[in-house]
């Protein structure tokens, strides 16, 4: 990432894409002209990269023109388009093609029209590195487009943000959520996870998503979700991947101003995993551990068999049955200890002792990230 001004932004285009963009936009509009000699009109500041680099492979005689609008504040396109430097120059009779660097709302494009209404050009055509469709409200035709693009801030090749950013040569899209610590809490049956993520949701203000409490939500409230899940497990099926994570999307919806969230029961599986931080990367954030509670199995055997004469649970009072679970829980994790290692995000804490003394160290590991 890199950090212009107060904002942060991710790569989004690659130099690559950007060349490969401009090198199908020059065949479009070489075969299109054939032997006419175009005048290509680059409207300034944003569009000089891609004028330099554009004629630079046109194959061609070409001429070359600039005019000056402005339309941007911060990261926001005004209604009032400002002609700062008009055209110099008689075009009369011309092939004229507008050379953009971005096209998002239309306006710019709006004074571009209304400056060669009465330029008695031959032909008026439009190209345009990036657009961004959703965005777009005019009706004038767009006749080469390299990249259609999100409706999202970019900066990069010419475009910038308050001033800064014109000189990178990829293009890079503003990161949303711009502060976020997001933690997969794991941990066996009886280490205290659920202890801990209390402790932990608050004193980093983070939202703690449990995914067996998203479950019983949703079908308490008969949900859509909720529902669906419903007829899945009433079959004695497995409820699908997909599903669950359109309930944990809802739930980060829920809370988009989160400091950032604790997952707990999911993921288990690595297609999980992936599915996971595709979620987060659509909100412009990310996984930035695994953090699990590690205790030896007879000291977990002995927690449970005391929770079990408290808690009721059948699950708890069975020796038999408490191993089983344990084993399931290293089966199942051991394939995620991997994938997050693999991504230098996996972080196991010693989880024996004192409820504070375990929270000191679950601490250490979520300041240092």
């Amino acid at each position: 990432m890199i950090k212009l001004h107060d904002k942060y932004f991710k790569p989004f285009i690659s130099a690559k894409q950007i060349d490969d963009a401009l090198q199908r936009l020059v065949l479009e509009i070489a075969e299109d002209v054939g032997d006419e000699i175009p005048v290509f009109v680059g409207i300034l500041n944003g569009s000089f990269m891609v004028v330099s680099d554009f004629v630079k492979k046109y194959p061609k005689p070409c001429e070359v023109t600039f005019i000056k609008l402005a339309s941007y504040e911060g990261v926001k396109s005004t209604e009032d388009i400002q002609r700062l430097i008009g055209l110099t120059q008689d075009l009369t009779g011309r092939v004229v093609v507008i050379l953009e660097d971005i096209i998002d709302s239309g306006n710019t494009l709006a004074e571009v029209y209304r400056i060669f209404k009465n330029e008695k050009v031959k032909s008026l055509k439009i190209a345009t590195l990036f657009y961004k469709p959703e965005s777009y409200k005019k009706d004038f035709k767009l006749h080469y487009v390299g990249i259609e693009i999100p409706n999202k801030f970019i900066v990069g090749y010419g475009l910038d943000y308050d001033g800064l950013g014109r000189n990178i040569p990829e293009v890079y899209q503003i990161k949303e959520t711009q502060h976020m610590t997001n933690l997969v809490l794991f941990g066996p049956p009886g280490a205290g996870k659920g202890t801990q993520a209390e402790f932990l949701k608050t004193k980093y203000n983070l939202v703690h998503i449990s995914t067996g409490d998203v479950f019983r939500y949703n079908i308490k409230n008969a949900t859509a979700l909720g529902m669906l899940a419903k007829s899945y497990m009433d079959k004695g099926e497995l409820v699908p991947d997909q599903v669950t994570i359109d309930m944990l999307n809802a739930e980060v919806e829920k809370n988009a101003d989160a400091n950032g969230f604790i997952f707990d029961g999911f993921p288990r599986t690595n297609a999980q995993a992936d599915a996971l931080s595709k979620l987060m990367d659509s909100k412009d954030s990310q996984i930035n551990a695994m953090i699990a509670l590690e205790v030896e199995d007879e000291v977990l055997v002995e927690r449970l068999l005391g929770r079990g004469k408290t808690s009721g649970r059948a699950d708890d009072a069975d020796e038999s049955i408490i191993r089983n679970r344990i084993k399931e829980y290293y089966d199942k994790t051991a394939i995620l200890k991997d994938y997050y290692s693999a991504q230098d995000k996996y972080y196991g804490v010693d989880g024996v002792g004192s409820i504070e003394d375990i929270t000191v160290r679950l601490s250490a590991v979520i300041d240092n990230l």
